[in-house]
């Protein structure tokens, strides 16, 4: 199996936050650090970047935290 790239920014991590914070299944990625570089969406993801969009999605739905909005 094909070690995910986990970097801050980057399709795993971008599932992973959607998940943590109660977002929907947007995938996505910055090219750089989030919020400061350009965000890629899903038309113009490659099919494994979107498949580590949803691993990183899926895994925080597995093991992750919520955000509490409490």
């Amino acid at each position: 199996m094909k070690k995910l790239n986990q970097r801050h920014g980057g399709p795993w991590d971008r599932g992973g936050a959607d998940s943590y914070y109660g977002r929907g299944r947007v995938p996505h990625y910055y090219v750089g650090d989030t919020g400061s570089s350009d965000m890629i969406m899903e038309a113009d993801m490659t099919f494994e970047q979107i498949e580590e969009y949803k691993a990183g999605y899926e895994y925080n739905e597995e093991f992750g935290g919520k955000k509490s909005w409490d």
